[in-house]
Parts: C-alpha cells; structure tokens; sequence
C-alpha cells in the first residue's frame, strides 16, 4: 500500500507479524486523520483493546487499542495498533470521536470494558453495563463471579440536557419526556430511548442498551472454538447460521485451511435462506408497527415453513448451531431439494401478496417515505452496513467487494437505494430477498459432491464409526472436545455479509484451544448510535418505523 499514510508516517510505525500497523501513541490521531483524509479510508469498522495481562508472550505494555478502518471502495482494510501506556494511575489515547461519528459508542464500549479512557471524547460513559457497575469487565484479572446488581434507574438526564442546549433550549419546563422501551412492543427488544417532545415532535433522543447484557465476549475466552459456536446463535437470533458462518470463517483464516467446496456451498444456499428469514421478520414487524397485520401472516408464515426446514436439517428450529470449525455439521438430508422449493415458493407468494398491499398505497408512502432519512456520507460516517446502508446509496456488500465461498461466480444484484429513508430501507429488504432466492437457485443446480468437513483430524471431529470402534478415533474425539482445536498465535478480523451487514470477529490467539480474546463487530451497534439523530425532528409515530427499518437485534446489540 503506497499511501500517503506510509510516506508521511514511515519511520514511526512498525508492521508486526499480522499485518498491524503498530503505532507511537503520539502520532495515532495524526495517523488516522490522514488516512481518512488523504487515503480515503472513511469507513471505521470498529474499536476494540487487547489486555495482555496472561498473554503467553512479552508485549511493550498490558494494554493496546486496536483500530479497524476500511476504504471507500470497501475492498482494502487497514489495522491499526497502538499500545497504551499508565500515566498517573490512568489509561488514555487520544478520542477520534470527531473523525468518525461511529467511534463514539466503540470507544465508550472499550472505556466500560477496559478501563481505557478517551481524552476529549463528547460523552465517555459506560454503555453496556450498567452505571454502578465497579470495574472493567473483559480485563484479565477482573473477577468474573462477581455479581453486581443495578439498584438504581439512569435518567438519562446527563445526556439529554446538553443536546437540548445545542438545539437552544434553556429550559426543559415545558417539554415531556417520555421512555420509549425498554419494555414495549414496539421497542424491537430490550432497548430504551429516551425522548422529549414538543407535543407529538421528538426534540431530542437519548438511547440506552445493555439489558441483555450476557457476556458473550467474556465466556468465549473459556470455551473452546467449537463450544463457542452454539453461543454465536444468540447475536442475532433471526439469522443464527450466519453467526455461525462468520465465527467459523474468522477461525478457519487463521488455521490458513479451506472448507470443501461443496460445504462451501452448503453455507452458501443456508447462509441466503437465512438471510431471508432475517428480512422477512423485519419487513413483518415494520409493517405490522404501522398497522398493516395482514402483511405481517403474508411474510411471517413462509418464515415458519423456512423454519421447518432448518428443525429437520439442524435439529434445532431458531438457534440452529449448524457449523463447525472446517465444514458443516451434517449433509443435506434426503428430501432436502424438494423442501427447499417449496420453501421458495412460500416466500416468493408471501412476498408478492404483501407487496400488492403496499406498492402502490399511499398510505404506507406516506408513512415511510422521507422519514428517518440518512444520506450516503452520514450512513458511512456513522458506521451503517448492510441493507441500512445500501437504502442510502452505498452499494458496500462484502459478497461483492470481498467475495468468499464462490460468490463472485454467482450472478445477482446488489439492491440500492436513493434516499436512505424508511421506505428503501424496507424496500431494499424484499429486493435481496430476491436476490437471495436467485443466488439459492444458481447454488443448488451446481452443488458439487464431495466431503463436507476438511480432512484434517486436529481440525474436524472423526466419523462417529471410528469414534465407537477403534481407539485412534475416540482418542480423537477426546481431544478435540477436551482440549479444543489449536489455532496459532496472532491477531486476525475477518467478516462476512450477515443480514444485517459487516459482522466481523477479531480474534487473538495463544495458541491454544480457546481463543485469548474474542470481539464480535456487530452491524446493529453502530446503528443504533445513530438512532437518536434519526428520530429527532419527527413524530413519535415515527420513530416506531424509523427503529423497525433499521432492523436492530438486541442479542447482537448488547452481547
């Protein structure tokens, strides 16, 4: 990369063995504003740190923050590294919350997860656990069966009286607040935001998250890889398999091995159906928030028959945990094909009597066109992926601009939108439910036989006739269970295109059987950053369909 990055930085930065570019605390910010100014790196993927307190190999200091930025074009990605030194007692780098709107939420996760603070940054809070919460939850020597209780409610006050005064207010007297969630239908989960109005108009938002709070990061450093599979089920309940196939992905890049091409094919035609799955619980309950129920049974009932499927291949109907580390669990069973077609067809119908409904009715454009709009540069800025961010303009999918498992030879459409409003967020949705069936069509008639898991037995389970019946393969079994698979030492992200968008994990390994550190970059957290500037200026009415469109998932969200 012959960037000006490099030529302005080159003798104060190193590049370590994982391709990081490790940088001099002094020169992060410099750095990185070069980089989005005058290499074009304008997208920032995430935030994370790294504690290295029982890391099995000498580091410069316990504590580093690692930056994840991608190009305009979405194709390059650079990391960035900088270790982070105690002065007076305190952790601190430089905030870039006035580069990047999405840094702030990431740098308020790792403030709240490890104790490291932000100098400058507009509102540094935890935002995951809760206000009382004592300590840094993802350190090393943080005592992880400590409990601490929340005995006390957050106003939110603290936040919503400074935006109040950006937008002129001086005093608060003669406005409501209301709490939209967490506890309501309409919430999409367990998060809150807190509004104040002027009679129906949102003045000013606040949101709030970390009721599902579950510690998904922590317990991974416990497991090994294979365990954590079923665990990557409850990011986003809706499309479970592709959190699978995205922490399998990541795994596999650092053992350096390729799954069989027809396992790679098998995730391919499973990974779209749950997409699909995905869009059609969004598009259901958006257009059920507006009052549009019989759509809801139109799109929810193909759903349940896709469901079907997924008990009778997986055993398991939401949280299917149907990957593993070098393949897929099992084959496609007898009967599948014809399953699957009827599956479509379901979908395909379901699709088209909801779409009669609302096409061409005036009601639902008004309801949803030109509301909770977002432009292109705003959508980028504030970290949007996926559907959320190509109803704007932005035609980022990773199938396309990082193609893996086959998907540049398969020929469909990225879906895009103009306006970036509720109504091509939705829209855009039922056009790659399209695209899906096309990619799952292309996928089936060219399915290739084959092994579904790589031949590598420090990687992949034994056949269950060995493990019953000759010693090699039930020492085998062992071993994998016990000790898990040994991944090598180092730093690695990889992300694939989920429903929802870039979902990412960066790993660092040890060299054992679980991983040192584990850190999901999940599409709706950045999203929901953005969500109090997307309702401010509408109706509470609004604001139901604005949070639907963006199609936030409360597993993923918190974590």
């Amino acid at each position: 990369m012959d960037s000006h990055f490099e030529k302005k930085f080159k003798d104060l930065y190193k590049i370590d063995e994982n391709g990081i570019y490790i940088l001099e605390q002094t020169f992060l910010k410099a750095a990185i504003k070069c980089l989005k100014e005058e290499d074009n790196f304008h997208f920032l993927a995430d935030i994370t740190a790294i504690d290295y307190y029982k890391y099995n190999k000498p580091m410069p200091s316990r504590f580093a923050v690692v930056y994840l930025l991608r190009d305009t074009e979405f194709k390059n990605l650079i990391k960035l590294k900088v270790f982070v030194e105690e002065e007076d007692g305190d952790l601190h780098v430089e905030s870039i919350s006035d580069l990047f709107f999405s840094a702030n939420w990431a740098e308020r996760e790792v403030w709240d997860q490890y104790g490291i603070k932000f100098l400058n940054h507009p509102n540094l809070k935890r935002v995951l656990n809760h206000k009382e919460f004592d300590g840094h939850p993802l350190r090393k020597d943080y005592p992880i069966t400590k409990g601490q209780l929340c005995t006390k409610t957050d106003d939110l006050m603290d936040e919503m009286i400074p935006r109040l005064e950006q937008k002129g207010y001086k005093s608060h007297d003669d406005l409501m607040f209301l709490n939209l969630g967490p506890a309501h239908p309409a919430s999409h989960g367990t998060i809150r935001t807190f509004v104040a109005l002027d009679g129906e108009n949102i003045i000013s938002a606040v949101s709030e998250i970390g009721y599902l709070h579950r510690g998904f990061e922590k317990s991974c450093e416990n497991h090994t890889y294979n365990q954590i599979i079923p665990y990557t089920d409850r990011l986003n309940y809706c499309s479970a398999i592709l959190n699978n196939t995205a922490f399998a992905h990541t795994v596999e890049g650092m053992l350096n091995v390729t799954v069989p091409e027809r396992a790679q094919f098998i995730r391919v035609i499973i990974g779209e159906l749950s997409r699909i799955i995905d869009h059609l619980v969004c598009l259901a309950a958006g257009l059920v928030d507006m009052g549009a129920l019989t759509n809801y049974w139109y799109l929810y009932n193909p759903r349940e028959a896709v469901y079907d499927l997924l008990s009778k291949l997986t055993g398991a109907r939401l949280t299917n945990s149907y990957m593993r580390i070098g393949g897929v669990a099992h084959d496609f069973y007898d009967g599948f094909e014809n399953d699957l077609q009827d599956c479509i067809k379901s979908i395909e119908k379901g699709m088209g009597d909801a779409l009669s409904l609302v096409e061409h009715n005036r009601i639902f454009h008004d309801r949803t066109q030109n509301i909770g709009v977002i432009n292109a540069q705003d959508a980028i800025n504030k970290g949007f992926t996926g559907p959320n961010l190509r109803a704007s303009g932005v035609a980022y999918d990773l199938r396309k601009t990082n193609p893996y498992y086959f998907y540049e030879s398969f020929d469909f459409d990225i879906a895009v939108g103009s306006v970036g409003d509720v109504y091509d967020r939705l829209m855009v949705r039922f056009e790659e439910i399209r695209q899906s069936i096309r990619i799952i069509k292309q996928a089936m008639k060219v399915l290739p036989g084959g092994e579904i898991v790589v031949n590598d037995r420090a990687i992949s389970f034994p056949k269950k006739e060995d493990v019953y019946n000759n010693i090699e393969g039930l020492m085998n079994q062992f071993k994998l269970v016990y000790e898990g698979v040994k991944v090598p030492k180092g730093e690695f992200y990889r992300a694939i295109e989920a429903g929802n968008g870039e979902l990412g994990f960066f790993i660092v390994s040890d060299g054992s059987g679980t991983p040192y550190k584990l850190k999901v970059r999940p599409p709706c957290f950045p999203a929901m950053s953005a969500l109090p500037d997307l309702l401010e200026g509408g109706m509470v009415a609004d604001s139901v369909l604005s949070l639907g469109s963006l199609n936030i998932v409360a597993g993923e969200l918190d974590r």
